[in-house]
């Protein structure tokens, strides 16, 4: 399940592609367009710029601006970098021990494939498609 930071983040990327072409967007725009709090906001947009999909600028005309054009965000990469992974069930989580019905378990190549099917769902798309509604 994609928590509310993913979700957020999502909104975030979105919203700054909206307004590409301003120079810096205000953490306080993005929060009340979004209705998300400048708290958590915050927090969320920390995440993204480490992860460099954005750059922030403090002061005077500071705020957020993506890297990158919308054509080269996939909602997978946004979404993956906000939850630290898309793994739709515990077992398939990178790193994750190793379990121990792993060889009897009917079920395991029902869970790969249906986190194949969401990864490539979710990598497929870009912030340009949403914005265009090319879902």
């Amino acid at each position: 399940m994609i928590s509310t930071k993913g979700r957020y983040a999502l909104r975030v990327m979105i919203d700054l592609a909206q307004h590409k072409d301003e120079e810096y967007v205000p953490l306080n725009e993005i929060a009340i367009r979004q209705e998300i709090s400048e708290k958590y906001l915050e927090i969320v947009l920390k995440i993204l710029v480490k992860k460099k999909l954005l750059k922030g600028r403090r002061g005077k005309g500071g705020g957020y601006q993506l890297t990158r054009e919308p054509s080269e965000y996939t909602i997978g990469e946004i979404l993956e970098l906000a939850e630290g992974n898309l793994a739709t069930v515990a077992c398939l989580v990178p790193g994750a021990e190793v379990c121990s019905r792993k060889e009897q378990c009917i079920t395991l190549p029902l869970w790969k494939k249906f986190d194949g099917m969401v990864h490539d769902f979710f990598y497929e798309i870009t912030l340009e498609d949403v914005l265009n509604g090319n879902i």
